[in-house]
């Protein structure tokens, strides 16, 4: 018998997204639920909980940050926001709000995926047993013994250094706000400090990548915070 494949609760109020998505995640054997409106798509959610969202912020009957709030209070799996390009702000809310990743408008077909790929690989992570070791091409981490390779080669971390990359590791994929990096690395006092961030993620790449100016794991989103790319 074939087994079915991820269910995926799009809410989107435009016909011609929600028949590209329909398009494109059934050829890929995702099964959909598709809602109109923030309360259909509340309704639909409670009715059968779907294994990742796909929220669009531009709902006609109320804010999708709002959506995004209710359904955060009962629903942990992924929540992707597909948003306009002009919407930086919704988006660091939304990441703030409990949002996994956000796509901009238009977005292609592979991307697409690649970020659905991500979230529910992250999903099914962190319902088994905690990862000790981590690996993306040619940066490993050992987080039981604290120690960093890049390229078979011990790379030394100050701890502050270390507290960054292993709060991106826990996150990989997930693009990161700064105020919550700034929280989680520097404190809850700290979350205005952005230079600090700045300064630190800059001297991780200088030791963690081949070529600082175009990293190919620690990646900026621009405006928004970073994202430990594992894709």
């Amino acid at each position: 018998m074939t087994s079915l494949g991820p269910l995926v609760l799009v809410i989107e109020d435009e016909p011609p997204i929600r028949k590209f998505l329909r398009g494109v995640l059934e050829r890929e054997g995702y099964r959909l639920i598709e809602a109109e409106t923030g309360a259909q798509a509340m309704r639909l959610a409670a009715q059968q909980p779907p294994e990742l969202v796909l929220l669009d912020l531009g709902l006609p009957d109320t804010d999708g940050q709002f959506v995004l709030t209710q359904l955060r209070e009962w629903y942990s799996g992924p929540i992707i926001i597909l948003s306009a390009r002009d919407q930086e702000q919704q988006k660091v809310t939304a990441l703030d709000h409990g949002a996994d990743d956000y796509l901009t408008k238009p977005f292609g077909t592979a991307e697409l995926l690649a970020r659905l790929r991500v979230a529910l690989r992250r999903r099914g992570e962190r319902a088994s047993e905690t990862v000790t070791l981590f690996q993306t091409g040619d940066l490993r981490v050992d987080l039981a013994a604290r120690r960093v390779f890049t390229r078979g080669t011990e790379t030394h971390l100050t701890p502050t250094e270390y507290k960054l990359l292993t709060t991106l590791i826990q996150h990989a994929g997930k693009v990161l706000t700064h105020r919550f990096l700034l929280k989680e690395v520097w404190g809850p006092g700290q979350v205005d400090e952005t230079h600090y961030l700045r300064v630190h993620m800059a001297s991780l790449r200088r030791k963690l990548e081949i070529d600082s100016a175009n990293p190919q794991y620690l990646l900026t989103e621009q405006g928004v915070g970073y994202r430990l790319q594992t894709d």
